[in-house]
């Protein structure tokens, strides 16, 4: 396993906010060569540690009316029947995340359609005609009051 330095976790913390920001502005932010930023930043890409450089689009441009925080019971605890569930929901576009989780609930989601009209659809088709979902609960956002996908460095 990998162990971060001080210099890799500032360099985590800086490409968390911004990760468009060049070899050269970073190495100047945290007191390193342009090249040994380059390569610190390889390494960090190949032990996964960023496991990837994305673009997040905004909800609004991209036709998203409505967000749906997903609490699924699922009919039976076997592990089949969450492998099945999640081998469906993993090519859904419209499931941006997806959590097994203890507790009462066995998976959660983030379900984001163009309105309730598309959500009515999206849960008929994923949960009320599954055999394997035995109840669902629906929690429509009202307002994101804070997203990041940053971790804590």
């Amino acid at each position: 396993m990998y162990t971060l330095d001080d210099y890799d976790k500032k360099l985590l913390r800086l490409l968390q906010k911004d990760n468009r920001l060049t070899a050269q502005a970073l190495a100047q932010m945290v007191n390193l060569s342009a090249s040994a930023v380059q390569r610190r930043l390889a390494k960090l890409r190949d032990e996964k540690i960023i496991e990837a450089d994305v673009a997040i689009i905004s909800p609004a441009a991209a036709g998203v009316g409505l967000t749906c925080i997903v609490d699924i019971c699922m009919q039976e605890d076997g592990s089949r029947t969450i492998e099945r569930f999640k081998a469906e929901i993993e090519n859904c576009h419209e499931v941006s995340q997806c959590y097994y989780v203890t507790g009462t609930y066995d998976l959660v989601l983030i379900v984001n359609t163009r309105d309730m009209k598309h959500y009515e659809q999206f849960s008929k088709k994923y949960f009320m005609d599954s055999p394997d979902v035995l109840r669902f609960y629906t929690h429509v956002v009202m307002d994101r009051l804070k997203m990041s996908y940053g971790v804590y460095i």
